[in-house]
């Protein structure tokens, strides 16, 4: 639907002229010619999106109006329309709650930025509150984000698996967040007074592993001067949290599986077994069905492990989420940077969902933070992403769903372009700055795609 702009002035020229103008570019404009009328319709409930009131009018004048409305709708972006001599006033009128004014004579262009401007303010602010009401929700549960079809369903499974004792085979590609899972897990279980032991098994070597999950006496080997408890026993009245499991040897899945079975464990250069209670929660970014038809995991092993599986959905399939996150690292690197960013504007969270995220969650946290590191204003705009990130990637997922469709580069540039002119509203020098290509290449693109906008300005004697 096309948002309503209530338009006031007591000239008939200067209004009809700027009806048309804003009507031209798709808005549904409500023109009155005094402010009592426009002030009663609001009042008894017609959908409003945007004022622009003239300042001196017979009867309640622009300023007034202002004041009436700021009573019930302080949100409402509120724009008056002044002569140069009065600029003072106007610029008064900010300070009591006006959002913006023009003088007169009004340009076309001008007019309809300025309505598009805080028309799209008021649109973050609102999503920005939605997204924080929907971030409130989604923490309820240990901090994780996400409401898309496919967090949801791992949600539901976590919500009845996470009170129990069963051992649970979490997978998903690297950076899906598998800890904050497995962590979650914990938190919601019977065990969360206990500790929570995460190891990386695939960044520890091997030799070293072994110590460090079982343990070793004094005297196990060179260099082992004192006793040592391993992150098993550690890990009693807990969780034992084993990332990238696929990784551990042949040798060391042996001894796991014993732990698993017996409940006890035996130190590196001891005999003596001591009894063990903890819940084991693995993750991997493997397919472990593939490895164990190779050879490569321990077929009773894997079935341990998978009494419960949950399966992470990759970034590129829960495109819905990227707004939360958007929002949920914004306001984590706020508060960690000391920064104080506004907000994101929309053009970036679009050019974000139409990115592959090869690097999943942990890709956009790291862009994230970039983001607000370096953001030279209240909002993040296009202009501060990373050229990269401004042009779709070629595994992105379609429009129509999560199903990636082929597309030539010469169509993933047409649509970048295309784009990006959209977002400057037509300002092809400020486009391909934004593209880092030469303006006399960004017209020649245009006129392949039979693309041709007139910039031209018009004055309305307003």
């Amino acid at each position: 639907m096309a948002d309503v702009i209530f338009l006031v002035d007591d000239d008939d020229g200067s209004r009809e002229a700027m009806a048309k103008t804003l009507e031209r570019v798709g808005y549904d404009v409500r023109a009155f010619p005094d402010a009592d009328e426009a002030l009663e319709r609001i009042r008894s409930g017609d959908s409003v999106d945007a004022v622009v009131s003239d300042v001196r009018m017979p009867g309640m004048d622009g300023y007034e109006f202002l004041r009436q409305v700021r009573v019930q709708w302080p949100g409402l972006p509120f724009l008056l329309v002044t002569a140069f001599a009065d600029v003072e006033d106007a610029v008064a009128a900010l300070q009591d709650g006006a959002d913006d004014y023009l003088t007169k004579p009004v340009k076309v262009q001008e007019l309809r930025q300025r309505v598009q401007l805080h028309l799209e303010r008021r649109a973050l602010s609102t999503e920005n509150r939605k997204l924080r009401e929907r971030l409130d929700k989604s923490f309820g549960f240990e901090g994780i984000v996400g409401h898309s079809r496919g967090m949801e369903e791992v949600l539901d499974r976590l919500r009845v698996v996470a009170p129990t004792r069963s051992t649970v085979l979490i997978v998903g590609e690297s950076g899906t967040g598998k800890e904050l899972v497995a962590n979650a897990l914990h938190q919601r279980s019977d065990r969360q007074a206990g500790p929570f032991i995460a190891v990386n098994c695939g960044a520890i070597p091997g030799e070293i592993l072994e110590s460090e999950l079982f343990g070793h006496e004094k005297g196990a080997f060179t260099g082992a001067h004192q006793r040592r408890i391993g992150l098993i026993e550690s890990a009693s009245a807990g969780t034992l949290f084993l990332d990238e499991i696929s990784e551990l040897s042949a040798d060391l899945q042996v001894k796991l599986l014993r732990v698993i079975e017996e409940r006890v464990v035996t130190r590196v250069g001891g005999t003596v077994q001591f009894p063990v209670d903890f819940r084991l929660v693995a993750a991997t970014n493997r397919d472990l069905e593939k490895w164990v038809q190779a050879g490569s995991f321990r077929q009773d092993l894997y079935y341990r492990l998978k009494v419960v599986t949950l399966s992470i959905p990759p970034l590129r399939q829960r495109i819905d989420d990227i707004p939360l996150f958007v929002q949920h690292f914004l306001n984590h690197f706020n508060d960690e940077i000391g920064r104080d960013v506004e907000g994101v504007h929309p053009a970036v969270v679009a050019a974000l969902k139409r990115q592959g995220w090869p690097g999943n969650v942990r890709e956009l946290r790291n862009l994230m933070e970039s983001l607000v590191l370096f953001a030279e204003g209240d909002e993040i705009t296009l202009e501060d992403l990373p050229v990269e990130y401004r042009v779709p990637s070629a595994a992105a997922p379609s429009v129509g769903g999560d199903r990636w469709q082929p597309r030539t580069m010469a169509e993933i540039e047409r649509e970048a372009i295309l784009q990006t002119l959209d977002y400057t509203e037509g300002h092809r020098a400020r486009a391909a700055g934004l593209l880092e290509i030469g303006l006399r290449t960004l017209q020649r693109k245009l006129k392949e795609y039979g693309e041709v906008k007139s910039d031209g300005d018009d004055d309305l004697d307003a």
